[in-house]
């Protein structure tokens, strides 16, 4: 959809529940909060009347925001009670037609709140709205009438762009009824109406943008369902990984990591250089050339400024210098691929008078025993390789008095005549504009726009102890500008991302959307996550806690990743909240996690990565604090696009069980020592080698099953319906010789699961099914496997294949007992369709209970198959409510 501006829409009253008094509906039209009767009220308290107002915009429009106004009378210090808290709201071009897109509440004060509002279904197609209904659920005040003060609206107007939508939306709405309707055909039989439509709509020739399946899938159907040519159907399978049609199904299966240990362990050898053990520190990524560089950090006593880049070619460390910025911690640095320079920005900056003598219950986060003072790096007077060199930038000359901690911005240059020398852009970005000083920040980088994002982190004024936080910055490294994209704490404006340190943030350069999940506010650790869409300047809440889908816990320094190719993010989670008189716990499984999207504005699956006890690819030596990395926090990673490969290095494994002292805040990078840790399952060598900071070094690619796997486990299915088959056309002998032979060997032996399905399949040889006729039945949901139908006399036990298949498809065949006195003949027999089941080759068309298997099978294989290759995964049946007993809007 072309960007367009939003404007001010005008609406009238439709309609709505009963209302109290002179409350009436109509007063929501003028913004009047002085007046306290200038609302609509529910003539009913109790939150279990459904009660509702219907808006009917002037013209037809895509809704893009709405506003509650709230009463404010100077003379009341309290809110007013009857302020709604909960609503829902519900947008669509007709009364009758109306969805569901917003869930939310309101806070009980004066300040009008905006809300974003879903205009886009799951696909990405705008959809216009004519009508806008408000459901109020409940009100601040209990045993109050809930009252609806002002609203507005603002939307997209402009006839070309609304009509496009509208049209792009029916023609989406249309293919997709489409495609569910031949579904439904295709399942019960009846095949003549299927093909016609399939002709005349062309969904079967791939005319439009969405057709009903790929050809190899059709083709498939046909070897399978129609035709029984098993081999056939086998050879279909081979080709659908040829085109990738197994792709996301690959994807969607939990994956292993394979790590392995980059370095040798650190013994004190002054021939091996390898940076120190550390945590706070900060990498990033030249891809191109295959260096990782990393500055700085905390190693327990003091801030390092130490420089090094790996090489990933000759799997070997280089000491870059240490006489650039200043030793710092907690620190973020990002690569400019294009120029290949890099930046430098935050620091945990104790050297404030306010910290020589803090209080014992300070709120200042504590590194440890640090007593060092951090200087600012001297400037050099003109270009000297390795060293600062001062930037002609306004603020770089003028002088910060020392009580006041200054937020340096550096570049590092790795390319051209100036390589290897650091520039200091300014001395304080916060007189340019851009963000204070911070440290537990995120930086990322989109080198096409040639801007730099940073994102929260904790404010360093020398005032710890209240708690302060940045927001959201762009800084153009080619004109030198910044601008804040987000204020700090937004009031009134949903959703907006609340301040933050110790978080994740990555960018997907595909669709320009900037991911922003945990951390730490205050005291409480954060289990959210947010897309902020760069272009239209958008916030979607994707989880207010992701710990509640099936996502990792709440999480203080965690690391990610993303690849904007597979549409993923791996998360490396750090602490978590541990019990009363803790401050975290890291468990002894490292949690590792990777997070699937779609698309970014939509929440995605959350799936745990398996860390295996052993490494898939030996290390390169012994690796003395095990096989795989301990768990650990304050550590850094970085990603490799190419060969899907993630690197891990240093961090703490806090391993000591001290409790946190009263009051102390040591939520930094930097990694206090001072954790209680859950250590049950590590011996004693572990902890004696890993002490609390690391320097070890790790490599880690995913391993999920290949398109080879899929196959074999679609031909199991189709083999065990040939085998079926056999038991019933065939000699026993010669079913019996197939399973042992050809079913045992796309049998995956050491898989239980799959080991006993193969044993349960011997009992249909021994008591073989007759075909019966089935119960009459129109249902084709899934209550249908539940249906009573005859059993063979010696049930077989343990046996899956023989039940109804999921969207079951329940017979009658002529002559059936089902049609028994005060019972109506079925709609659906699953016959022969004589018009277009011309096979062929001598074979002969399925009966309705094979016809019935083989659909089975095909809507497993289904599973395996991109969703843009096959057939909806809903059921007509589902979708339509004939008994009409869902709830109204």
């Amino acid at each position: 959809m072309p960007q367009c501006q939003s404007l001010p829409l005008t609406y009238t009253i439709a309609g709505c529940s009963e209302h109290s008094g002179r409350y009436v509906a109509e007063n929501i039209l003028v913004d009047n909060p002085m007046d306290q009767g200038s609302r609509w009220s529910g003539a009913y308290q109790a939150s279990n009347i459904k009660q509702w107002m219907l808006l009917k915009l002037d013209t037809l429009c895509i809704l893009r925001t709405l506003t509650f106004g709230k009463v404010r009378v100077l003379t009341q210090k309290k809110a007013h009670p009857c302020n709604m808290k909960e609503f829902k709201l519900f947008v669509g071009e007709t009364e009758e037609s109306m969805i569901e897109v917003l869930h939310a509440g309101l806070r009980n004060d004066h300040v009008a709140e905006t809300f974003s509002i879903r205009h886009v279904n799951n696909a990405g197609v705008p959809f216009p709205t004519r009508y806008v209904k408000i459901v109020p659920l409940s009100a601040h005040g209990q045993s109050f009438h809930t009252s609806i003060w002002h609203v507005r609206m603002t939307g997209i107007i402009d006839h070309q762009i609304v009509q496009q939508a509208r049209t792009e939306h029916e023609q989406y709405k249309e293919t997709m009824i489409m495609r569910h309707i031949l579904k439904h055909l295709r399942q019960r039989r009846l095949l003549s109406p299927f093909h016609s439509i399939l002709s005349r709509t062309g969904l079967g020739e791939g005319s439009t943008s969405v057709a009903f399946e790929h050809p190899i899938i059709s083709s498939l159907y046909q070897s399978l369902v129609m035709r029984g040519q098993f081999s056939a159907a086998e050879l279909s399978l081979s080709d659908c990984a040829t085109a990738g049609l197994f792709s996301s199904s690959v994807l969607s299966f939990q994956p292993t990591a394979a790590w392995l240990r980059m370095n040798l362990p650190n013994q004190g050898n002054k021939d091996t250089a390898q940076p120190s053990a550390r945590g706070g520190h900060s990498m990033c990524f030249d891809q191109e050339s295959g260096l990782i560089y990393m500055f700085g950090g905390w190693d327990g006593k003091k801030s390092l400024q130490d420089f090094w880049v790996w090489n990933i070619r000759d799997s070997s460390w280089k000491f870059l210098g240490s006489n650039g910025p200043g030793p710092r911690t907690c620190h973020k640095i990002v690569f400019d691929k294009q120029t290949g320079d890099i930046y430098l920005f935050g620091n945990l900056d104790e050297n404030s008078p306010s910290e020589y003598s803090p209080s014992p219950t300070s709120g200042r986060p504590s590194a440890g025993d640090r007593a060092t003072s951090v200087e600012p790096p001297t400037l050099a007077t003109g270009p000297q390789r390795g060293s600062v060199e001062a930037s002609n930038a306004p603020n770089a000359s003028q002088e910060t008095p020392a009580s006041i901690p200054r937020a340096e911005f550096y570049r590092y240059r790795t390319r051209g005549p100036r390589s290897g020398e650091w520039e200091l852009i300014t001395a304080d970005t916060m007189q340019n504009g851009g963000p204070p000083l911070v440290f537990d920040h995120q930086m990322v980088m989109d080198n096409e726009s040639r801007t730099i994002y940073f994102s929260g982190g904790r404010v360093v004024d020398g005032d710890w102890d209240t708690a302060k936080y940045s927001g959201l910055y762009s800084y153009n490294v080619d004109t030198d500008a910044w601008k804040l994209l987000q204020p700090i704490d937004q009031v009134g404006v949903h959703p907006s991302i609340p301040a933050r340190f110790g978080h994740s943030m990555v960018y997907d350069n595909r669709s320009k959307t900037l991911f922003i999940l945990g951390g730490q506010r205050d005291d409480k650790y954060l289990a959210d996550m947010y897309a902020y869409h760069v272009p239209t300047n958008s916030i979607t809440e994707l989880y207010s806690n992701f710990a509640a889908a099936d996502g990792p816990d709440a999480c203080f320094t965690q690391r990610a990743v993303v690849d904007p190719e597979l549409k993923e993010i791996y998360v490396f989670c750090g602490l978590t909240k541990g019990p009363p008189g803790s401050i975290g716990v890291l468990e002894i499984e490292a949690p590792y996690w990777v997070y699937r999207y779609e698309r970014p504005e939509r929440p995605g699956v959350w799936t745990r990565i398996i860390s295996p006890h052993q490494p898939q690819v030996p290390p390169p030596a012994a690796a003395h604090i095990g096989d795989v990395p301990l768990p650990r926090f304050a550590h850094q990673v970085v990603y490799d696009t190419r060969s899907k490969t993630v690197y891990l290095h240093g961090g703490n494994a806090g391993l000591r069980d001290v409790t946190a002292p009263p009051g102390e805040d040591v939520s930094m990078d930097t990694g206090n020592s001072e954790l209680r840790i859950d250590t049950e399952g590590v011996d004693d060598d572990d902890r004696e080698a890993a002490g609390d900071r690391l320097d070890d070094f790790w490599s880690m690619q995913l391993q999920r099953p290949s398109s080879a796997e899929i196959v074999r486990r679609a031909k199991y299915l189709i083999r065990q319906q040939r085998f079926r088959e056999m038991c019933e056309d065939s000699t026993p002998v010669s079913a019996l010789a197939y399973l042992q032979t050809e079913v045992s060997s796309v049998v995956d032996h050491a898989d239980p699961e799959e080991a006993q399905v193969f044993r349960s399949l011997l009992s249909h040889l021994l008591t073989p099914r007759s075909v019966q006729p089935e119960p009459t039945s129109n249902h084709v949901g899934p209550d249908a496997s539940h249906a009573p139908k005859e059993q063979p006399k010696t049930p077989a036990p343990g046996l899956d294949e023989d039940d109804p298949m999921e969207d079951a498809i329940l017979v009658e065949a002529p002559g059936s007992e089902a049609a028994d006195e005060g019972t109506s003949q079925s709609v659906v027999s699953l016959q022969r369709d004589v018009e277009v089941e011309t096979l062929g080759d001598g074979l002969s068309s399925p009966s309705p209970e094979r016809y019935k298997q083989r659909t089975e099978i095909f809507e497993k294989l289904m599973k395996f198959v991109n969703e843009d290759a096959r057939q909806p995964d809903q059921n007509l049946w589902d979708m339509i409510d004939v008994d009409h007993l869902r709830e109204a809007q």
